[in-house]
């Protein structure tokens, strides 16, 4: 794996002034280049994310951290997107790069303190709850933290609710970690696909027994990005509801609960 990711930053690097020659007897197979470079954590995602059969996909944090040859893949992939000069790269690109970053870079908070019930258990100050403050990575020579890049770039220069279900908080109650990158030329059409999927899922939405709505705490923690009170919640989720969902929602258009699991999207969670 560590091989594909050197690979890939060398075709991503432009060459001048060499000629070099393939000798007669041998043919060599030029590698595709990959887009965004993100090849190396496609192969982490598609190998370490597991897809449940309650629809939440989770993450083998054990088999990561036992894999010495992974783990440097993926610091090497981090360090990679932190020395891309984010002004250079369109809207699209830009979002997908700081997604998958944020992704990777919790991945790897993760690994090195597992075993944890929960992210919040790893702090890094006597009032902190969780690790979303603390910096941990230079883009564009300044240190930022997660907070940093979900909420002062993510959410503030792109304005898009769908933001919410690109990143990934290693909690069940979180929208699922994709088992591929994200990428620019399928960006709109991922996050809207990444979108239906939560919200038609008991975490993102559901009516209880009792006739009661209850939706995903993310929907009261952000509020703002989806228009900024309970009907903007509502008309944000009849967007992407199937048909049995927004019926239930017309039926019942207040939000009576709120929900969520901080639990480790762990895969030993699961039996």
């Amino acid at each position: 794996m560590r091989t594909a990711f050197i690979s890939a930053l060398l075709l991503a690097t432009p060459v001048s002034g060499l000629a070099i020659q393939a000798e007669p007897e041998k043919t060599i197979q030029t590698p595709k280049p990959s887009r965004d470079a993100s090849d190396p954590w496609e192969q982490i995602l598609s190998q370490y994310v597991i897809a449940s059969d309650d629809g939440v996909n989770r993450f083998d944090y054990a088999a990561l951290q036992s894999n010495a040859e992974d783990r440097e893949t993926l610091s090497h992939y981090i360090d990679h997107l932190s020395g891309t000069q984010l002004s250079s790269l369109s809207a699209d690109e830009k979002f997908a790069r700081l997604a998958n970053l944020y992704n990777a870079l919790t991945i790897r908070l993760i690994v090195e303190n597992y075993p944890v019930k929960s992210i919040r258990d790893i702090r890094y100050g006597l009032f902190s709850t969780g690790p979303w403050k603390k910096n941990i990575i230079k883009l564009d020579g300044k240190e930022v933290s997660l907070d940093d890049i979900e909420h002062g770039m993510l959410r503030e220069q792109f304005t898009d609710p769908r933001v919410h279900y690109a990143v990934n908080c290693a909690s069940i109650g979180c929208p699922n970690l994709q088992p591929k990158a994200w990428a620019a030329e399928t960006l709109d059409a991922d996050l809207t696909k990444a979108a239906r999927a939560y919200i038609n899922h008991p975490r993102g939405g559901t009516v209880l027994e009792d006739g009661r709505l209850q939706v995903s705490r993310i929907y009261a923690w952000f509020k703002e990005d989806f228009g900024g009170n309970e009907k903007g919640v509502i008309a944000h989720i009849l967007k992407y509801a199937d048909d049995e969902l927004a019926a239930k929602l017309r039926n019942n258009p207040d939000i009576s609960d709120y929900a969520y699991d901080w639990s480790l999207n762990d895969a030993k969670s699961v039996n």
